[in-house]
């Protein structure tokens, strides 16, 4: 495995560089031959050379082309990955989908610094996707699998959990990395749910939790209450106590209430 590209730390790269853990995230991801495989930022090829032992179908989203060359070296061995230099948060799975209607694996050891964006634009093509298995920040998994009445809990839990089954599934320490970070971080899967509720509009769903999650310290009442004026609706009528704080509803309070307004 050639380290020749210094990672960018504005592009919040950190290269994974220890083999049993790289062989274990895969082994975790449980790919089959058939399946269709995106990787996600894939920088150096750590984790594809070993995603090619399993699959015939390997992508590769990879946004910095300077480690491209590199990439292909080190995957030389194994297979070569089909590569789109390109931003995933411009990217559309059905790109892949063109020949083979099928849904896609993804899997990525993520930019910490951008991992929000790209949650939110995974939950875009959630009904592609058979699964994702993501390394991120430990703090940023612990928060998307938090339950209500935890301080961990916000918009990111909530949204993410309405889609999916989310788990975290591996803790990796600092010192596998280089260069190594600061931070611990985890793997997180995502399963896409089977019987999500059904919402009216998820849009307006959307807009409700970001609201609701805007000043952490204020109740449902004072943060909601523009959109409560705006809708010409009696808080008493609705189907949450607003005397709340948002951190203390579930994902279903959060659907009956959106669903209540609109």
């Amino acid at each position: 495995m050639q380290y020749k590209t210094k990672a960018k730390k504005s592009l919040g790269q950190n290269f994974l560089q220890d083999e049993n853990i790289i062989r274990k995230i895969v082994q975790l991801a449980n790919i089959k031959k058939n399946d269709m495989v995106l990787e996600i930022g894939p920088g150096l090829g750590a984790l594809t050379r070993y995603i090619l032992t399993y699959s015939n179908h390997v992508s590769v989203v990879e946004f910095d082309a300077s480690v491209i060359d590199t990439l292909l070296q080190n995957c030389q061995k194994y297979g070569k990955p089909k590569i789109f230099n390109e931003d995933f948060l411009k990217f559309n799975l059905d790109t892949l989908r063109v020949e083979h209607q099928q849904k896609i694996k993804l899997l990525g050891n993520l930019p910490y610094n951008i991992s929000s964006p790209i949650l939110f634009k995974v939950i875009e093509q959630s009904d592609k996707i058979i699964d994702a298995h993501f390394m991120l920040q430990k703090e940023v998994v612990e928060r998307i699998i938090s339950q209500p009445n935890s301080k961990c809990y916000g918009r990111l839990s909530v949204v993410l959990q309405y889609h999916f089954d989310c788990n975290m599934i591996m803790k990796i320490p600092p010192e596998v990395f280089y260069p190594k970070p600061k931070v611990d971080s985890a793997i997180l899967r995502l399963k896409p749910k089977t019987n999500k509720l059904i919402i009216n509009d998820y849009h307006f769903f959307e807009s409700i939790v970001k609201q609701s999650f805007a000043q952490r310290r204020k109740t449902l009442h004072n943060n909601l209450k523009g959109i409560l004026k705006e809708l010409n609706v009696d808080p008493s009528t609705l189907p949450v106590n607003t005397k709340l704080r948002a951190e203390n509803l579930s994902v279903e309070d959060f659907v009956s209430l959106a669903n209540f307004l609109k």
